[in-house]
């Protein structure tokens, strides 16, 4: 199976090609065009900041080119919050695959820390992506933004309120939280995934 990975400038990269070869799988890391028109399957991963991803993502045509991918795709953490229509991250403009916005957490208590960081359990999960899944389970999150729940929400996760930790549309799938970081049940929504 040929995965190829998104390379833009963002980070954590290295970790999501990590956890393909665990899983079997030498991804390519790149940024043309035909290769990734080419692949069975696209991870768009990342850790960073909406407006200068989306720039860079710009000046390189990769926005163009995401949008016309036909295969499954996966967004994760950055990924999917450009997968989406709009963020209040320096009041950007997205790729608009998921028609819903991205939003700041706002805390209601002192407790309640921005960014996200660490544990929690994704819940009412739904979609091919959590095969065998039975029961909430544990995945790691870093993020200060969130999507609402929305039509194309497949998993919700509670902090500051439920909000969609997982999206789906067509052939983009996304999910909010780090798989490649959250051990076993992670590893098993990447198996999920490439066996789409």
């Amino acid at each position: 199976m040929y995965v190829a990975i998104v390379k833009y400038n963002a980070g954590n990269i290295c970790s999501v090609k990590n956890a393909l070869t665990r899983c079997g799988i030498e991804p390519v890391l790149t940024d043309d065009p035909e290769l990734l028109m080419k692949a069975d399957k696209v991870i768009f991963p990342g850790q960073g900041e909406a407006r200068s991803t989306m720039n860079y993502l710009k000046e390189h045509r990769l926005d163009e080119v995401i949008k016309s991918l036909t295969q499954p795709v996966l967004g994760i953490c950055i990924g999917m919050q450009l997968l989406c229509r709009h963020s209040e991250e320096q009041d950007t403009d997205c790729l608009g695959i998921f028609d819903t916005d991205v939003l700041r957490f706002r805390p209601n208590t002192s407790e309640e820390k921005v960014p996200q960081m660490g544990w929690n359990t994704i819940n009412n999960t739904t979609s091919e992506l959590f095969k065998g899944f039975t029961k909430p389970e544990f995945v790691y999150f870093v993020h200060s933004f969130y999507v609402p729940e929305c039509g194309h929400t497949i998993a919700t996760t509670d902090y500051t309120l439920s909000y969609s930790s997982a999206l789906h549309k067509d052939n983009f799938y996304a999910t909010q939280f780090h798989p490649e970081k959250s051990g076993p049940v992670g590893e098993r929504i990447i198996k999920n995934f490439l066996e789409l």
